[in-house]
């Protein structure tokens, strides 16, 4: 081999800028041109605002008084783009969801890639496109973040990891250990929607009707709930991993109640329905992403779930049971036919890599 041929060999490929298609290389991790390259023309162009333009290592917000809430998320969602939403989208409904449920309005995001070498960049533009019309939609922006890069084969496509700050108004108390006897238990729609919608695209099911997640931005059907009901909304919690059960679970370990739930109040889908009966799969235990559990005082339960139906993330909200004093730190489920049953903490994954 000659010399030419063996400096030919040995070359490295020019990479192309990151806004001309291609794929992800370890170069866009190195923290040099490339990471610039990738930042301004990937990240910057989508996500762009006063807050995130000066690429500081943070970001500078006002705080308009109030307690601030926190909160940080990983996803690693498995098909990557599934009916209803990808894992970019669901990441900022995620965060936002989570400040949400702490009665707090959402200021800002911030977001970390961990991308895999050889990663589709047109694939990374979608993703950080839903990442940007979900922030928008929710009236949130992300001012700062992260990109790691690493080997082929080592990260799975791309993990998303972000994070949150909000601030919590005057008055709002929200915490899992406020459930009281007494309190209706409420939710915002069907159940097991996002589950079963990743389920069939990973495992190839085909239904009559196109399963959809139900990932969505949850804090202005909260600003409604908690105008509607103030100090007596107790409780707020979004089902995922693990779904009602899980969460109602936790919450009456916290607040030393127990939790009835009425089997025929609880809303699903025929198809999801059938889709569990046939997988062996319990709709309880099934994830959620655009779901909310209220536990509200008897006394203002009505005004609350009016609200709820009058905003559209909430047209099909129903009371699905109560808190009461007996068997503390248990969820029991009336069923169809008046026996009852416990309803216990999920053990393990029903579903795995399912946010």
């Amino acid at each position: 081999m000659s010399g030419a041929d063996l400096a030919k060999g040995l070359a490295c490929p020019v990479p192309l800028p990151a806004d001309a298609g291609g794929t992800v290389l370890l170069g866009h991790g190195g923290g040099g041109r490339m990471t610039q390259q990738l930042i301004e023309r990937v990240f910057l162009q989508a996500f762009k605002n006063p807050a995130l333009e000066p690429l500081h290592d943070g970001a500078t917000l006002p705080v308009l008084g109030g307690r601030l809430a926190f909160s940080t998320d990983a996803f690693v969602v498995r098909p990557l783009f599934f009916p209803g939403g990808n894992i970019g989208s669901l990441a900022v409904h995620g965060t936002v969801n989570d400040l949400a449920m702490c009665g707090a309005r959402p200021l800002a995001l911030s977001a970390s890639f961990i991308l895999e070498e050889g990663f589709p960049m047109a694939d990374l533009k979608r993703i950080v496109t839903a990442m940007k019309e979900a922030a928008e939609e929710a009236g949130v922006s992300i001012v700062t973040g992260d990109t790691k890069v690493v080997d082929r084969g080592k990260g799975d496509g791309v993990f998303i990891t972000t994070s949150g700050v909000g601030v919590i108004p005057e008055g709002v108390t929200i915490a899992p250990d406020r459930a009281r006897p007494g309190d209706v238990v409420l939710v915002n729609g069907p159940i097991a929607d996002h589950g079963i919608a990743i389920l069939s695209v990973r495992e190839g099911l085909e239904f009559d009707t196109t399963l959809e997640s139900d990932s969505a931005a949850l804090n202005g059907l909260v600003e409604a709930m908690l105008a509607a009901g103030g100090a007596d909304v107790h409780v707020l919690r979004d089902p995922t991993r693990g779904g009602v059960a899980s969460a109602t679970n936790e919450i009456a370990v916290s607040s030393k109640v127990g939790i009835v739930l009425r089997e025929t109040a609880l809303p699903l889908r025929e198809q999801v329905r059938g889709a569990c009966a046939i997988l062996g799969f319990d709709p309880l235990y099934v994830a959620n992403e655009g779901k909310c559990l209220a536990f509200v005082a008897k006394e203002r339960a009505a005004e609350v779930l009016q609200a709820m139906r009058a905003h559209p993330l909430g047209k099909d909200a129903v009371a699905i049971g109560e808190v009461v004093a007996a068997n503390p730190g248990r969820v029991v489920m009336e069923s169809r036919i008046g026996g009852r049953r416990i309803v216990d903490m999920l053990s393990g994954e029903q579903l795995p890599r399912i946010c």
